[in-house]
């Protein structure tokens, strides 16, 4: 089977003697490689932070700075970066990206001091934001519109894979190696992964349109402002003047971009895209599911390590049943999708999430042993994986090329919204149940918690039940 890369994605049925035909895993390859690098720095750091503290003398707040630089700038500048990518070419755009990341990386690795580090990390997410949304159009360019789901399938494996995984790999090379080891294992992949893109993916380019300045600024600001009241929520308290002042103006800029965007065929995230019914429901997925699961890791993780007594490469590998589970099932989702519908699978994996979450809550509560993780870990994996696949196929489910890079670039935007909306929620549930992190702090605490994570995957559901069916010629168009 080969992927047909063409030069514009409107040109791809065409498929001239001048299109070059790539093996289909070559493409995919390409495309998912930098997008893991990219997801598995999210929270690689997670495990590094005991030590980098020591090394760098950091405090509290740089600690939290280590991740929220990081998090803030790869959710903030996707959708600009869609943009970009549209007017000059996704391809190069996404190359950008790459290199920038890779650069900041070494930075990153080379940082001395705290501030050093943070501004590093603030550097890599905007790499990252080049790379996440415009791996996914350019692989669904590059494919065969047959072949679109399983390809998407398995991009979908790798990325959860790297967001999973991060606190895994983190640990492992912390005790193994050193901290700084972390970043220098971004340098081989950027090597690599510059090449293999300029080899198995055409140059692609959206609907040239003038930059959407004023709009990417609204959007921009608000996923930033929401973004930093909700990690500083719990640190500094809900009710204080930068939390809640941070949360009101976000919440209010939306519908001053709703009211700016009407009508404005060129903005930043045009509302067209929600007459897709496939869009607006993948991205209500998205947020909720990416609250519930992602949320419910964090803390499953530190509880492995506080109550159960892992260390952190120990607790890492004891979650691979769950974290490496979509690695396996999204694929096999993916060829699924055109037999059976998005809706089944997506219905599927959200009711197998829940039950899980709920399983988690109840044998954390009674202080089980890790033998009895793992049946809920595995249907955790399971269900992850049935997710991950059809939300990505049903963001792009109708729309017109075009408009692929700025489709994935906002359901990408909203899932990382919903990772520290999940951390930030579920830990202010367990705070405010009296929990600590103690070997006895989370009796009580926790299933609260992972409940409430559950509730959010319930409204998934829900949101699930209005995703697209089975289509008559058996294949996602």
């Amino acid at each position: 089977m080969t992927a047909i890369a063409p030069e514009n994605p409107a040109e791809g049925d065409t498929r001239t003697a001048r299109d070059r035909r790539i093996p289909l895993w070559v493409a995919i390859v390409a495309t998912s490689l930098p997008m893991f690098m990219a997801t598995l720095d999210n929270l690689v750091m997670t495990s590094a932070l005991p030590v980098v503290q020591a090394d760098l003398g950091s405090s509290v707040n740089q600690l939290s700075w280590f991740l929220n630089a990081y998090t803030l700038t790869f959710a903030t500048f996707m959708l600009p970066a869609a943009t970009l990518g549209d007017r000059l070419g996704r391809r190069r755009m996404m190359i950008a990206g790459i290199t920038l990341f890779t650069i900041a990386s070494i930075a990153s690795a080379l940082s001395t001091t705290s501030e050093a580090l943070i501004v590093a990390r603030a550097v890599q997410g905007l790499g990252a934001a080049a790379i996440m949304p415009l791996s996914l159009s350019l692989l669904a360019s590059a494919v065969p519109v047959a072949m679109r789901p399983v390809a998407i399938g398995i991009w979908g494996g790798v990325s959860g894979l790297g967001v999973a995984l991060g606190p895994v790999v983190g640990g492992a090379v912390v005790e193994g190696i050193s901290w700084q080891a972390i970043f220098w294992l971004n340098v081989p992949v950027g090597l690599v992964a510059v090449p293999l893109m300029l080899i198995a993916v055409k140059e692609s380019r959206g609907v040239w349109q003038p930059l959407d300045l004023p709009g990417t600024a609204l959007l921009g600001s608000a996923v930033f402002l929401g973004i930093w009241g909700i990690v500083h929520g719990n640190d500094d308290g809900w009710s204080s003047a930068g939390v809640l002042g941070s949360l009101v103006v976000a919440v209010g800029l939306l519908p001053v971009y709703v009211l700016y965007a009407r009508g404005r065929s060129h903005a930043v995230l045009p509302l067209r895209l929600f007459a897709s019914r496939g869009f607006s429901v993948a991205n209500i997925i998205g947020l909720m599911f990416s609250i519930g699961m992602f949320g419910a890791v964090f803390l499953l993780s530190q509880n492995l390590q506080i109550v159960q007594g892992y260390s952190p490469f120990e607790a890492g590998l004891r979650t691979l049943p769950w974290t490496a589970a979509p690695m396996v099932v999204a694929p096999i989702a993916g060829m699924l999708a055109g037999r059976v519908g998005l809706r089944a699978l997506l219905l599927t994996g959200l009711i197998v999430q829940a039950v899980a979450l709920v399983w988690f809550a109840v044998i954390t509560e009674a202080g089980s042993g890790y033998g009895s993780f793992i049946v809920p870990l595995l249907l955790a994996g399971v269900g992850m994986g049935l997710t991950f696949a059809p939300s990505a196929t049903a963001v792009l489910d109708g729309l017109p090329d075009d408009d692929f890079a700025m489709a994935s670039s906002a359901n990408a935007t909203l899932r990382e919204f919903g990772v520290a909306l999940g951390v930030a929620l579920l830990a202010a549930v367990f705070l405010g149940n009296g929990g600590e992190l103690t070997p006895t702090g989370y009796t009580g605490a926790i299933g609260p918690a992972l409940l409430t994570g559950a509730g959010a995957v319930v409204i998934a559901v829900i949101a699930a039940l209005f995703a697209p069916g089975r289509k008559p010629s058996a294949s996602i168009e």
